[in-house]
Protein backbone atom coordinates (compact mmCIF):
# COMPACT_ATOMS: atom_id res chain seq x y z
CA UNK A 1 0.00 0.00 0.00
CA UNK A 2 1.59 3.39 -0.87
CA UNK A 3 0.79 6.62 -2.57
CA UNK A 4 -0.47 4.92 -5.61
CA UNK A 5 -3.85 3.50 -3.78
CA UNK A 6 -3.90 7.02 -2.49
CA UNK A 7 -3.97 8.91 -5.55
CA UNK A 8 -6.67 7.36 -6.63
CA UNK A 9 -9.75 9.17 -4.44
CA UNK A 10 -12.36 6.64 -6.13
CA UNK A 11 -10.55 4.49 -3.81
CA UNK A 12 -11.38 6.65 -0.99
CA UNK A 13 -14.84 5.07 -0.69
CA UNK A 14 -13.67 1.60 -0.30
CA UNK A 15 -11.97 2.51 3.07
CA UNK A 16 -14.50 4.83 4.10
CA UNK A 17 -17.55 3.25 6.54
CA UNK A 18 -20.52 2.63 4.75
CA UNK A 19 -22.79 5.04 7.14
CA UNK A 20 -21.25 7.50 5.64
CA UNK A 21 -22.46 7.35 2.29
CA UNK A 22 -19.33 8.30 0.69
CA UNK A 23 -20.31 9.56 -2.77
CA UNK A 24 -17.94 11.57 -5.46
CA UNK A 25 -19.33 14.24 -7.24
CA UNK A 26 -16.62 14.95 -9.37
CA UNK A 27 -16.25 13.12 -12.84
CA UNK A 28 -13.63 10.33 -12.70
CA UNK A 29 -11.00 9.67 -13.22
CA UNK A 30 -9.51 12.11 -10.97
CA UNK A 31 -5.85 13.16 -11.84
CA UNK A 32 -4.03 13.75 -8.01
CA UNK A 33 -1.93 16.79 -8.15
CA UNK A 34 -1.37 19.92 -6.27
CA UNK A 35 -4.51 22.14 -7.54
CA UNK A 36 -6.95 18.95 -7.54
CA UNK A 37 -10.10 19.78 -6.01
CA UNK A 38 -12.69 17.03 -5.18
CA UNK A 39 -16.23 16.96 -4.30
CA UNK A 40 -18.12 14.34 -2.77
CA UNK A 41 -21.14 13.93 -0.36
CA UNK A 42 -21.32 11.92 3.01
CA UNK A 43 -23.97 11.81 4.85
CA UNK A 44 -24.83 12.65 8.56
CA UNK A 45 -28.09 11.06 10.04
CA UNK A 46 -29.15 10.79 6.61
CA UNK A 47 -28.51 14.35 6.03
CA UNK A 48 -25.68 14.65 2.99
CA UNK A 49 -23.25 16.76 3.79
CA UNK A 50 -21.50 18.57 0.59
CA UNK A 51 -17.26 18.85 1.33
CA UNK A 52 -14.68 19.87 -1.35
CA UNK A 53 -11.23 19.46 -0.83
CA UNK A 54 -7.78 21.23 -2.52
CA UNK A 55 -4.83 18.95 -2.61
CA UNK A 56 -2.57 21.60 -1.33
CA UNK A 57 0.50 19.66 -1.53
CA UNK A 58 1.31 16.45 -3.96
CA UNK A 59 4.67 14.46 -3.43
CA UNK A 60 5.09 11.51 -4.63
CA UNK A 61 6.05 8.68 -2.92
CA UNK A 62 5.67 10.86 0.30
CA UNK A 63 3.20 12.85 0.96
CA UNK A 64 -0.13 14.90 0.36
CA UNK A 65 -1.79 17.34 2.08
CA UNK A 66 -5.81 17.84 1.12
CA UNK A 67 -7.79 20.56 2.74
CA UNK A 68 -11.13 21.26 3.14
CA UNK A 69 -12.68 24.69 1.55
CA UNK A 70 -16.35 23.71 1.89
CA UNK A 71 -17.75 20.58 4.63
CA UNK A 72 -18.92 20.83 8.34
CA UNK A 73 -15.35 22.01 9.28
CA UNK A 74 -14.28 25.50 10.41
CA UNK A 75 -10.78 24.01 9.14
CA UNK A 76 -9.70 20.88 7.99
CA UNK A 77 -6.03 19.91 7.17
CA UNK A 78 -5.07 16.50 6.80
CA UNK A 79 -1.30 15.03 5.83
CA UNK A 80 -0.65 11.59 4.62
CA UNK A 81 2.67 10.87 4.95
CA UNK A 82 4.12 7.59 3.63
CA UNK A 83 8.04 5.96 4.78
CA UNK A 84 9.61 3.34 3.49
CA UNK A 85 10.24 0.85 6.44
CA UNK A 86 11.38 -2.53 6.83
CA UNK A 87 10.96 -3.72 3.64
CA UNK A 88 7.31 -2.32 3.46
CA UNK A 89 5.48 1.50 4.13
CA UNK A 90 4.34 2.91 7.12
CA UNK A 91 1.50 5.20 6.31
CA UNK A 92 0.21 7.80 8.61
CA UNK A 93 -2.52 10.69 9.35
CA UNK A 94 -2.14 13.79 10.52
CA UNK A 95 -5.57 15.94 10.88
CA UNK A 96 -5.60 19.24 12.16
CA UNK A 97 -9.24 20.40 12.50
CA UNK A 98 -11.84 23.26 14.26
CA UNK A 99 -15.35 23.08 15.29
CA UNK A 100 -17.64 25.35 14.19
CA UNK A 101 -20.65 26.30 16.30
CA UNK A 102 -18.43 27.85 19.40
CA UNK A 103 -19.53 26.48 22.78
CA UNK A 104 -22.07 23.65 21.41
CA UNK A 105 -19.54 22.85 18.81
CA UNK A 106 -17.14 21.94 21.63
CA UNK A 107 -19.71 19.96 23.07
CA UNK A 108 -20.37 18.03 20.63
CA UNK A 109 -16.73 17.30 19.97
CA UNK A 110 -16.43 16.06 23.43
CA UNK A 111 -19.25 13.65 23.77
CA UNK A 112 -19.47 12.79 20.01
CA UNK A 113 -17.43 14.23 17.03
CA UNK A 114 -13.77 13.29 18.24
CA UNK A 115 -15.20 9.69 19.17
CA UNK A 116 -16.55 9.05 16.04
CA UNK A 117 -13.03 10.46 13.92
CA UNK A 118 -11.09 8.12 16.25
CA UNK A 119 -13.37 5.56 14.70
CA UNK A 120 -13.76 6.47 10.93
CA UNK A 121 -9.83 6.11 10.94
CA UNK A 122 -9.45 3.20 12.74
CA UNK A 123 -12.17 1.63 10.32
CA UNK A 124 -9.90 2.87 7.77
CA UNK A 125 -6.82 1.29 9.13
CA UNK A 126 -8.35 -1.70 9.12
CA UNK A 127 -9.66 -2.00 5.84
CA UNK A 128 -6.15 -0.91 4.70
CA UNK A 129 -4.85 -3.82 6.46
CA UNK A 130 -6.94 -6.41 4.94
CA UNK A 131 -6.57 -4.73 1.70
CA UNK A 132 -2.48 -5.38 2.03
CA UNK A 133 -2.90 -9.24 3.62
CA UNK A 134 -5.03 -10.01 0.04
CA UNK A 135 -3.14 -8.25 -2.18
CA UNK A 136 0.20 -9.01 -0.02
Amino acid sequence: MSLTFFSKPENLKEITPSKLNFKILTPTPISMKEGTLIDYTIKLFGIPLHWRTLITKFDPPNQFIDEQLKGPYLFWHHTHTFIEKDGGVEMSDKVLYTIPMGFLGRFLHFIWIKNDLKKIFSHREKVIDKILANNG
